[in-house]
């Protein structure tokens, strides 16, 4: 049997969800509908599309522990081509800190708690026990794979695992992504304001913040529908700040959006409505 499937199967067999990844860290896709990202995912598939599969089938959320799927016709090349074992973090409530050279495996011994350490090809990965959302660049060199991500299996590594720290959870907030200055501007003509009160914007503004908070599929696509469902409704008075913008960028990018598809999400949502 394929190197790469014994070891995806030992895995999945303790409850970890694992996929093949190419050389190169890209994942395959296991859909013929969804080759070479027709379903809308991101470039190299790394972020899964609004796919109309039963669930979404490449990336993060192919990681199954179901020994049927990963031994079926749908990956069987996969693995013969695979140059190693992706696992999802999150998928086995656990985080992955992705430290990239030397300066951040310094900073992590300083500033976190030692647990399990796996070394990598330029730095080392450190596991704690717990999930939390996926957050790249929390700091130069130093990336956070759980939940919506995935990392490549490189061994069980050295050392016990330790709690997830609140250290690592306060990197995904301590510096939040820059959210492009946004002005809800009023249409030539003005626009009649539908706000009597406050509550009813506020009202408005946490049900879009759990809408995209709550996604599970197609998380790109809800972030561009509840953009244009907030513009569309609450964007033509001048009631509309950017700190109400910000708090959904915010929501967004707790779920693993990028700022820069925030802002280009929020710009073509007020471009569709003559904004």
């Amino acid at each position: 049997m394929n190197a790469h499937l014994t070891t995806a199967l030992n895995l999945a067999a303790r409850g970890v969800p694992v996929l093949p990844l190419r050389a190169g860290k890209v994942p395959f896709g296991n859909c013929p509908a969804c080759r070479n990202n027709s379903c809308g995912g991101r470039p190299n598939m790394k972020t899964p599309g609004p796919c109309t599969c039963p669930r979404p089938c490449h990336a993060w959320a192919a990681a199954t522990t179901d020994p049927d799927t990963l031994t079926g016709p749908g990956w069987a090349s996969a693995w013969r081509q695979a140059g190693a074992v992706a696992y999802h973090p999150g998928g086995t409530g656990l985080t992955v800190v992705d430290l990239d050279n030397a300066d951040a495996i310094a900073w992590a011994r300083r500033e976190l708690p030692a647990t399990r350490t796996v070394p990598t090809t330029r730095g080392e990965h450190w596991t704690y026990r717990g999930a939390m959302p996926s957050v790249n660049g929390v700091r130069p060199g130093v990336d956070i794979k759980s939940t919506m991500s995935y990392a490549r299996w490189l061994g069980p590594g050295t050392g016990t695992m330790a709690t997830l720290p609140d250290a690592v959870r306060a990197l995904a907030v301590a510096k939040p992504s820059p959210v492009r200055p946004v002005t809800a501007s009023v249409p030539a003509g003005g626009g009649a304001c539908c706000h009597r009160t406050p509550v009813f914007l506020e009202r408005g503004i946490a049900m879009a913040e759990q809408r995209i908070t709550t996604a599970t599929t197609a998380v790109h696509a809800t972030v561009y529908r509840t953009f244009l469902a907030v513009l569309s409704r609450h964007g033509r008075c001048g009631c509309l700040t950017d700190a109400h913008a910000a708090r959904l960028f915010t929501a967004a990018q707790a779920k693993g959006e990028s700022a820069r598809h925030c802002a280009d999400a929020w710009v073509n949502a007020r471009t569709a409505l003559g904004m």
